[in-house]
């Protein structure tokens, strides 16, 4: 057994004691269990940090930075992380199961990834046993809290939130440092957090399903170089979400910008790489991409699953922001992969001819390449729900064109001297979810 395993094994062993925070809250009034939820762990991180600086417990939680420094401070990280998430449960109207889930998830996750490793996996087996060995896990951290405080869940909303706090937290650990597992654990823990106030209702049969089209997505992904391992795990993450908490014509309209973006990407790259508007990284779009390109449709699906018990508005308020937000990133992704083929650009914001590439140049091909992306989302759209119809396919094409246009504007003025390229393409799937929400109620179809 290797050192790394073996530091896995303790910290999720350390992560087993949040039981006590359950347990605590069952048994005591709050001042009192907050004492014996959250002090022993506040004790820990100070022995970490004054006392155990040599000896078995510091080889054992010793990361290399804390053999370099003689202090743990990895463990009293956990530990402050764990105790931050005890006192919300404990003090707050957080679930107690939230702080056992997210403590489960990462230590059982990371002893998962480092024992894949060890048998000899590569990246994406490492990221698989996280994920598997932390869903199992919370799952199981789930339940032990429920029945110390007698309460009961669903089957499969805990595997829902289980695996979202896996694939979460596989996806942070993809992109930040170990010694980052604080920070890890706070945003899964909030993650559960956020999921305990919407109103779920996931099905055997649906989470199955869920699970089975994800992952396929995540292999297909992968396998074909449409995407890095953060940019896949990014992708399963948001599909994942899309259709527990949308249904199956939320994620036809996701996935098929997923697909059609990562696909265009790699038409003629080599042709794109001679001429300098080739995609980075051989065309595999990172999570940074992904993100960009996603947040404001992953913010309309929670708002309509929290609509209208916690919003004003319509729950078909949201689903024009989310498809017009989903045909920009569409539109904008099939002009510019394939707009970027042709020669003589023009500067959109003064019509002179500029050099393929050039940010904010636009040619009709581009254009007329954004405008049917935008329309193919549309008629997903039009299919999947019957409150779409025909003027609410014209709010979304138009919504797509809007923030394709956004895009251009933006690369034009502001790229490369205020905003990066993911930041252009937020604003603009932000201003045509706006613009979607906002044309179909001012039309009147919400």
């Amino acid at each position: 057994m290797t050192t790394a395993v073996r530091r896995a094994g303790a910290f999720a062993v350390v992560g087993t004691g949040t039981l006590l925070i359950p347990f605590a809250a069952r048994q005591l009034p709050p001042a009192a269990a907050t004492v014996l939820g959250i002090v022993p762990f506040l004790a820990l991180a100070t022995a970490a940090l004054q006392f155990i600086d040599s000896g078995f417990v510091f080889e054992l939680f010793a990361r290399p930075g804390d053999r370099r420094d003689g202090r743990l401070y990895g463990l009293a990280g956990f530990s402050l992380s764990i105790a931050a998430l005890g006192l919300l449960a404990l003090q707050f109207d957080v679930p107690v199961t939230v702080p056992v889930m997210a403590a489960f998830v990462l230590g059982v996750g990371n002893l998962g990834g480092h024992v894949a490793r060890e048998l000899g996996a590569d990246p994406v087996g490492s990221t698989t046993g996280f994920v598997a060995a932390g869903s199992i896990a919370g799952v199981l951290g789930h339940l032990a809290a429920g029945a110390i405080v007698g309460t009961e869940s669903a089957m499969p909303v805990i595997v829902f939130l289980a695996v979202s706090g896996a694939l979460l937290g596989a996806l942070l650990r993809s992109v930040l440092f170990e010694r980052d597992d604080p920070l890890v654990l706070i945003s899964i823990g909030l993650l559960l957090w956020l999921f305990a106030d919407l109103p779920l209702s996931v099905t055997p049969t649906g989470i199955a399903l869920a699970l089975a089209i994800t992952i396929a997505l995540g292999y297909v992904s992968y396998a074909l170089d449409t995407a890095s391992l953060p940019g896949m795990l990014t992708g399963v993450f948001l599909s994942l979400l899309t259709i527990v908490v949308g249904d199956y014509g939320w994620f036809a309209m996701l996935i098929t910008f997923f697909g059609g973006g990562g696909l265009a990407s790699k038409f003629r790259y080599d042709e794109k790489v001679s001429r300098g508007v080739a995609q980075e990284n051989e065309g595999e779009r990172g999570s940074g991409n992904v993100l960009a390109n996603s947040l404001v449709a992953l913010g309309a699906v929670l708002a309509a699953a929290a609509s209208p018990r916690l919003t004003t508005l319509s729950p078909d308020v949201f689903l024009f922001v989310f498809a017009g937000s989903v045909a920009a990133a569409m539109s904008d992704t099939l002009s510019s992969e394939f707009g970027g083929l042709y020669d003589k650009p023009r500067l959109i914001t003064t019509l002179e001819r500029v050099e393929p590439g050039t940010d904010g140049g636009v040619t009709w091909q581009g254009e007329l390449a954004g405008i049917s992306g935008a329309t193919i989302i549309a008629a997903i759209a039009l299919v999947a729900f019957e409150t779409i119809g025909l003027p609410g396919a014209g709010v979304i094409v138009s919504s797509g064109f809007v923030g394709m246009t956004v895009d251009s504007v933006l690369g034009a003025t502001l790229e490369d001297r205020w905003l990066g390229n993911q930041g252009v393409n937020f604003l603009a799937t932000l201003a045509a979810g706006v613009v979607g929400g906002a044309l179909a109620v001012g039309v009147g179809l919400v």
